[in-house]
Protein backbone atom coordinates (compact mmCIF):
# COMPACT_ATOMS: atom_id res chain seq x y z
CA UNK A 1 0.00 0.00 0.00
CA UNK A 2 2.69 2.49 1.01
CA UNK A 3 4.53 1.69 -2.38
CA UNK A 4 2.50 3.11 -4.82
CA UNK A 5 2.36 6.36 -2.91
CA UNK A 6 5.87 6.20 -2.50
CA UNK A 7 6.35 5.92 -6.13
CA UNK A 8 3.91 8.47 -7.45
CA UNK A 9 5.84 10.66 -5.19
CA UNK A 10 9.24 9.90 -6.55
CA UNK A 11 7.78 10.32 -10.56
CA UNK A 12 6.19 13.93 -9.64
CA UNK A 13 9.67 14.86 -7.91
CA UNK A 14 11.66 13.63 -11.33
CA UNK A 15 8.89 14.91 -13.44
CA UNK A 16 9.39 18.93 -11.44
CA UNK A 17 13.34 18.45 -11.46
CA UNK A 18 13.36 17.87 -15.33
CA UNK A 19 11.04 21.50 -15.75
CA UNK A 20 13.38 23.18 -13.76
CA UNK A 21 16.07 21.85 -15.61
CA UNK A 22 14.75 22.86 -18.51
CA UNK A 23 14.37 26.31 -17.58
CA UNK A 24 17.53 26.62 -15.47
CA UNK A 25 19.71 25.14 -17.85
CA UNK A 26 19.49 28.41 -20.55
CA UNK A 27 19.99 30.49 -17.51
CA UNK A 28 22.60 29.23 -16.35
CA UNK A 29 24.44 29.49 -19.90
CA UNK A 30 23.36 32.87 -19.84
CA UNK A 31 25.14 33.98 -16.55
CA UNK A 32 28.48 31.65 -17.65
CA UNK A 33 29.01 32.26 -21.12
CA UNK A 34 29.32 36.18 -21.06
CA UNK A 35 33.02 34.87 -19.36
CA UNK A 36 33.97 32.26 -21.03
CA UNK A 37 37.19 32.72 -22.75
CA UNK A 38 35.87 30.09 -25.51
CA UNK A 39 31.91 30.18 -25.07
CA UNK A 40 29.50 27.38 -27.11
CA UNK A 41 26.13 26.42 -27.35
CA UNK A 42 26.85 24.02 -24.39
CA UNK A 43 27.30 24.86 -20.27
CA UNK A 44 30.52 24.07 -19.29
CA UNK A 45 32.88 25.61 -16.48
CA UNK A 46 33.63 29.17 -18.02
CA UNK A 47 37.61 30.23 -18.42
CA UNK A 48 36.86 32.85 -16.52
CA UNK A 49 37.75 36.50 -18.83
CA UNK A 50 36.34 39.93 -19.20
CA UNK A 51 36.92 39.78 -23.01
CA UNK A 52 33.75 39.73 -24.29
CA UNK A 53 32.56 42.51 -22.23
CA UNK A 54 35.50 44.77 -24.14
CA UNK A 55 34.34 43.01 -27.65
CA UNK A 56 30.81 43.96 -26.79
CA UNK A 57 31.34 47.42 -25.92
CA UNK A 58 33.13 48.22 -28.74
CA UNK A 59 30.78 46.66 -31.19
CA UNK A 60 29.71 49.99 -33.43
CA UNK A 61 25.63 49.36 -32.89
CA UNK A 62 25.53 47.12 -29.81
CA UNK A 63 25.00 49.70 -26.72
CA UNK A 64 23.36 52.35 -28.84
CA UNK A 65 20.77 49.53 -29.67
CA UNK A 66 20.23 48.93 -26.76
CA UNK A 67 19.00 52.86 -25.85
CA UNK A 68 17.11 52.61 -28.88
CA UNK A 69 15.12 50.14 -27.41
CA UNK A 70 14.58 51.64 -24.16
CA UNK A 71 13.09 54.62 -26.07
CA UNK A 72 10.52 52.51 -28.51
CA UNK A 73 9.50 50.63 -25.06
CA UNK A 74 9.04 54.23 -22.67
CA UNK A 75 6.89 55.84 -25.83
CA UNK A 76 4.90 52.39 -26.45
CA UNK A 77 4.47 51.63 -22.53
CA UNK A 78 3.48 55.25 -21.49
CA UNK A 79 1.29 55.54 -24.79
CA UNK A 80 -0.41 52.31 -24.03
CA UNK A 81 -0.59 53.03 -19.90
CA UNK A 82 -2.14 56.34 -20.13
CA UNK A 83 -4.53 56.04 -22.98
CA UNK A 84 -5.27 51.94 -22.17
CA UNK A 85 -6.08 53.36 -18.39
CA UNK A 86 -8.53 56.22 -19.70
CA UNK A 87 -10.26 54.61 -22.50
CA UNK A 88 -11.24 51.10 -19.58
CA UNK A 89 -12.25 53.53 -17.06
CA UNK A 90 -14.83 55.42 -19.47
CA UNK A 91 -16.26 51.87 -21.25
CA UNK A 92 -16.41 50.82 -17.10
CA UNK A 93 -18.55 53.69 -16.73
CA UNK A 94 -20.44 54.83 -19.01
CA UNK A 95 -23.24 52.92 -20.60
CA UNK A 96 -23.53 52.46 -24.42
CA UNK A 97 -25.44 49.96 -26.33
CA UNK A 98 -22.51 46.85 -27.62
CA UNK A 99 -20.54 47.92 -25.06
CA UNK A 100 -19.48 44.21 -24.47
CA UNK A 101 -19.06 43.39 -28.37
CA UNK A 102 -17.12 46.07 -28.85
CA UNK A 103 -14.71 45.16 -25.91
CA UNK A 104 -14.70 41.74 -27.78
CA UNK A 105 -13.67 43.27 -31.20
CA UNK A 106 -11.34 45.17 -29.27
CA UNK A 107 -9.37 42.10 -28.36
CA UNK A 108 -10.16 41.01 -32.04
CA UNK A 109 -8.29 43.86 -33.31
CA UNK A 110 -5.47 43.72 -31.32
CA UNK A 111 -4.13 40.23 -33.23
CA UNK A 112 -4.81 42.02 -36.60
CA UNK A 113 -3.38 45.38 -35.51
CA UNK A 114 0.03 43.50 -34.92
CA UNK A 115 -0.02 40.52 -37.81
CA UNK A 116 1.56 39.55 -40.31
CA UNK A 117 -1.19 40.96 -42.77
CA UNK A 118 -1.08 44.41 -41.25
CA UNK A 119 2.16 45.16 -41.95
CA UNK A 120 2.19 45.97 -45.37
CA UNK A 121 -0.54 48.66 -45.38
CA UNK A 122 1.23 50.21 -41.65
CA UNK A 123 4.66 49.89 -43.85
CA UNK A 124 3.16 52.07 -46.77
CA UNK A 125 1.04 54.39 -44.53
CA UNK A 126 4.40 55.38 -42.55
CA UNK A 127 5.91 56.05 -45.58
CA UNK A 128 3.60 57.82 -46.74
CA UNK A 129 3.61 60.25 -43.55
CA UNK A 130 7.54 60.10 -43.69
CA UNK A 131 7.98 58.50 -40.51
CA UNK A 132 10.38 55.77 -41.65
CA UNK A 133 13.26 55.78 -38.96
CA UNK A 134 11.34 57.31 -36.24
CA UNK A 135 11.20 55.54 -33.03
CA UNK A 136 8.26 57.89 -31.88
CA UNK A 137 6.47 57.03 -34.42
CA UNK A 138 7.67 53.34 -34.43
CA UNK A 139 6.37 53.56 -30.16
CA UNK A 140 3.01 54.61 -31.53
CA UNK A 141 2.28 52.31 -34.18
CA UNK A 142 3.60 49.34 -31.20
CA UNK A 143 1.44 50.61 -28.64
CA UNK A 144 -2.06 50.73 -31.08
CA UNK A 145 -1.76 47.26 -31.65
CA UNK A 146 -1.45 46.54 -27.72
CA UNK A 147 -4.54 49.24 -26.81
CA UNK A 148 -7.26 47.07 -27.63
CA UNK A 149 -6.20 43.88 -25.36
CA UNK A 150 -4.88 46.51 -22.21
CA UNK A 151 -7.96 48.20 -22.31
CA UNK A 152 -9.73 44.88 -22.13
CA UNK A 153 -7.68 43.78 -19.11
CA UNK A 154 -7.66 47.37 -17.25
CA UNK A 155 -11.54 47.55 -17.71
CA UNK A 156 -11.98 44.61 -14.97
CA UNK A 157 -9.64 45.88 -12.80
CA UNK A 158 -11.68 49.39 -12.66
CA UNK A 159 -14.98 47.54 -12.61
CA UNK A 160 -14.05 46.59 -9.54
CA UNK A 161 -13.52 49.73 -8.07
CA UNK A 162 -16.67 50.50 -6.21
CA UNK A 163 -19.22 53.61 -7.41
CA UNK A 164 -19.84 54.58 -4.11
CA UNK A 165 -16.08 55.64 -2.94
CA UNK A 166 -16.48 57.89 -6.39
CA UNK A 167 -19.79 59.43 -5.52
CA UNK A 168 -18.62 60.10 -1.95
CA UNK A 169 -15.55 61.91 -3.27
CA UNK A 170 -17.88 63.79 -5.42
CA UNK A 171 -19.81 64.90 -1.98
CA UNK A 172 -16.98 66.15 -1.12
CA UNK A 173 -16.21 68.36 -4.02
CA UNK A 174 -13.54 66.33 -5.81
CA UNK A 175 -13.36 67.09 -9.42
CA UNK A 176 -13.45 64.23 -12.09
CA UNK A 177 -9.61 64.62 -12.44
CA UNK A 178 -9.33 64.17 -8.43
CA UNK A 179 -11.46 61.54 -8.60
CA UNK A 180 -9.78 59.39 -11.13
CA UNK A 181 -6.27 60.01 -9.21
CA UNK A 182 -7.17 59.73 -5.92
CA UNK A 183 -9.84 56.89 -6.04
CA UNK A 184 -9.59 54.84 -8.96
CA UNK A 185 -6.09 54.85 -9.89
CA UNK A 186 -5.00 53.70 -6.69
CA UNK A 187 -7.24 50.93 -6.33
CA UNK A 188 -6.41 49.55 -9.98
CA UNK A 189 -3.00 49.76 -9.39
CA UNK A 190 -2.39 46.51 -9.28
CA UNK A 191 -3.88 46.15 -13.01
CA UNK A 192 -2.11 49.12 -14.60
CA UNK A 193 1.45 47.80 -13.20
CA UNK A 194 0.25 44.31 -14.68
CA UNK A 195 -0.40 46.25 -18.00
CA UNK A 196 2.78 48.14 -17.48
CA UNK A 197 4.96 45.46 -17.15
CA UNK A 198 3.22 43.61 -19.70
CA UNK A 199 3.24 46.83 -22.26
CA UNK A 200 7.39 46.94 -21.79
CA UNK A 201 8.10 43.36 -22.11
CA UNK A 202 5.78 43.12 -25.31
CA UNK A 203 7.62 46.39 -27.18
CA UNK A 204 11.06 45.27 -26.25
CA UNK A 205 10.83 41.64 -27.49
CA UNK A 206 8.65 43.31 -30.99
CA UNK A 207 10.67 42.52 -33.62
CA UNK A 208 8.54 42.76 -36.89
CA UNK A 209 7.76 46.34 -36.37
CA UNK A 210 11.05 48.17 -36.03
CA UNK A 211 12.33 45.42 -38.72
CA UNK A 212 10.11 46.95 -40.87
CA UNK A 213 9.80 50.36 -40.02
CA UNK A 214 13.46 51.23 -38.86
CA UNK A 215 15.52 50.58 -41.81
CA UNK A 216 18.74 52.77 -40.61
CA UNK A 217 20.75 50.77 -38.31
CA UNK A 218 21.35 53.34 -35.74
CA UNK A 219 17.96 53.19 -35.33
CA UNK A 220 17.49 49.74 -34.67
CA UNK A 221 16.73 48.13 -31.06
CA UNK A 222 18.26 45.52 -29.21
CA UNK A 223 15.70 43.13 -30.34
CA UNK A 224 16.30 43.58 -33.94
CA UNK A 225 20.42 43.79 -33.89
CA UNK A 226 20.39 40.43 -32.42
CA UNK A 227 20.49 38.61 -35.31
CA UNK A 228 22.93 40.86 -37.25
CA UNK A 229 25.20 39.93 -34.50
CA UNK A 230 27.35 37.07 -36.97
CA UNK A 231 31.47 37.03 -37.37
CA UNK A 232 33.04 37.25 -40.48
CA UNK A 233 32.02 33.62 -41.09
CA UNK A 234 28.69 34.22 -41.27
CA UNK A 235 28.55 31.99 -37.91
CA UNK A 236 26.40 33.07 -34.68
CA UNK A 237 29.37 35.46 -32.78
CA UNK A 238 29.01 34.14 -29.43
CA UNK A 239 32.02 36.37 -28.15
CA UNK A 240 29.24 39.06 -28.89
CA UNK A 241 25.80 37.55 -28.21
CA UNK A 242 26.00 36.13 -24.36
CA UNK A 243 27.04 39.60 -23.00
CA UNK A 244 24.70 40.91 -25.18
CA UNK A 245 21.87 38.75 -24.36
CA UNK A 246 22.49 39.40 -21.03
CA UNK A 247 22.35 43.04 -21.40
CA UNK A 248 19.01 42.75 -22.98
CA UNK A 249 17.42 40.70 -20.18
CA UNK A 250 18.70 42.81 -17.28
CA UNK A 251 15.90 45.81 -17.82
CA UNK A 252 12.93 43.59 -18.47
CA UNK A 253 13.93 42.08 -15.05
CA UNK A 254 15.02 44.98 -13.03
CA UNK A 255 11.50 46.71 -14.41
CA UNK A 256 9.56 43.64 -13.33
CA UNK A 257 11.50 43.90 -9.40
CA UNK A 258 10.75 47.63 -9.25
CA UNK A 259 7.39 47.37 -9.89
CA UNK A 260 6.79 44.37 -8.02
CA UNK A 261 8.45 45.68 -4.63
CA UNK A 262 7.14 49.67 -5.48
CA UNK A 263 3.19 49.09 -6.26
CA UNK A 264 3.12 45.16 -6.01
CA UNK A 265 1.44 42.37 -7.95
CA UNK A 266 -1.41 42.30 -5.02
CA UNK A 267 -4.78 42.20 -5.94
CA UNK A 268 -5.98 44.86 -3.80
CA UNK A 269 -4.94 48.62 -3.39
CA UNK A 270 -5.76 51.48 -1.86
CA UNK A 271 -7.17 54.63 -1.83
CA UNK A 272 -5.31 58.24 -1.27
CA UNK A 273 -6.23 60.48 1.83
Amino acid sequence: MTFKPMLRRSLYTVLIAVVLAFFAIPMLWLASAPFDSDPGVGLRWPDWTLDNWRVTFEHPYAIGSLVNSIVLCVVATVVTTALGTLASYALSRVRIPGRDALLYVLLLLSSVVTGTAAMVPIFVMMLQLGLINSQYATGLVIAGGMLPAAIFILKDFIDTVPRSYEESARVFGASPGQVLRHVVLPVARPGIATILVWAFVQAWGNFLLPFLLLRDVTEQPAAVLLRTLRDEGGSANLTVIPVFSLLYAIPVVALYLFVSKRYGFRFHGGIKA
